[in-house]
């Protein structure tokens, strides 16, 4: 049951961040608006928020998880920043909306690079705080329940299932979350009745960034110990999530925790007595989420019903 246990903690860290990035490209693709730039407004969010990290720890005026909340508000305000210029550019200019997000990608890690080397001579950014809790008070002794959620968890697994509530409230049960569905399944229909597609969708996105940023710090913080110019395809396997998910949030969940799970059994497959015995090399298993996106995708994307108006863009002028 140890190890059992120990699958489905590690599966939390992989999945949460994957979700929340997700949650992200849901919000700007129901509005229209293809947002392949996740990769890099993570990899941006995660630079910035990172560095904060660093900075407050040496500081030393603030608790470990305050840090860590600071810093993923960090990355967010970052990831929002740097989503406007794709929102802006692809919405208001026009642009393609491939282009312009491909542009962000290929901008992001040159930026955190050259940026880190400027100021302090190395592309890393180190910092030390573990930010697991290890045992959430009395929540932890609860049998079962305790032990498959309250222990050894990140407080950004509760975020992300936060996160989770309200997005499937604000899409299906607010007047905001209609006007955005309307704006990716038929922008002219919404206009015709007083919706403002520029400015909707320019929220939408800039909100996709907000989550795609948080989601970036989110990532570092939990598994690595330092900032390194890579948030390991991340932000592409979030679309993956995201076409899996077919758009939905409750699909989407299970689709973050699927993929999360096979990049558990990747790096966790030596605590897996029948993996291990079989004597493969690491770089196979490393392999292991990638063939299982591919897969996936194959079989299921064809089932996949993507709003009809995302990917174009909209000209008030045109009907």
């Amino acid at each position: 049951m140890e190890v059992f246990y120990q699958l489905i903690q590690n599966t939390y860290i992989s999945a949460i961040a994957l979700l929340i990035v997700a949650l992200g490209g849901l919000l700007s693709e129901r509005s229209g608006v293809t947002n392949i730039a996740l990769e890099g407004i993570m990899l941006m969010g995660a630079f910035v928020g990172i560095w904060v990290i660093r900075d407050l720890e040496n500081s030393g005026a603030l608790p470990t998880q305050m840090i860590y909340l600071v810093g993923i508000l960090v990355g967010a305000g970052t990831g929002a920043i740097f989503a406007m210029a794709h929102a802006y550019a692809s919405i208001y200019m026009k642009a393609n909306q491939i282009i312009s997000a491909t542009a962000l990608n290929l901008f992001a890690p040159a930026f955190a690079v050259f940026t880190a080397r400027v100021i302090q001579n190395g592309a890393q950014v180190p910092f030390s705080s573990v930010f697991m809790v290890r045992k959430v008070p009395f929540l932890g002794d609860i049998p079962l329940i305790g032990d498959l959620f309250f222990k050894r968890v990140f407080i950004s697994f509760y975020i992300g299932l936060f996160l989770l509530v309200v997005i499937t409230l604000l899409l299906y049960k607010t007047k905001f979350g209609l006007r955005l569905r309307s704006c990716g399944e038929n922008p002219h229909a919404a206009d015709s009745l007083g919706i403002n597609i520029y400015r909707l969708r320019f929220i939408a996105v800039t909100l996709s960034g907000v989550f795609a940023g948080m989601g970036g710090v989110i990532f570092v913080a939990t598994t690595s110990t330092e900032f390194n110019s890579s948030v390991a395809g991340f932000g592409f396997l979030a679309l993956a999530v995201l076409i899996f998910g077919n758009w939905r949030p409750l699909r989407i969940v299970f689709a973050a925790f699927f993929f999360g799970f096979m990049r558990t059994i990747a790096s966790s497959y030596t605590i897996i007595p029948v993996l291990n015995d079989l004597g493969l090399k690491r770089e196979f298993y490393n392999m292991i989420p990638y063939i299982a996106t591919i897969l996936i995708l194959a079989f299921f994307s064809k089932k996949s019903r993507a709003p009809k108006a995302v990917g174009q863009v909209y000209d008030q002028g045109q009907r």
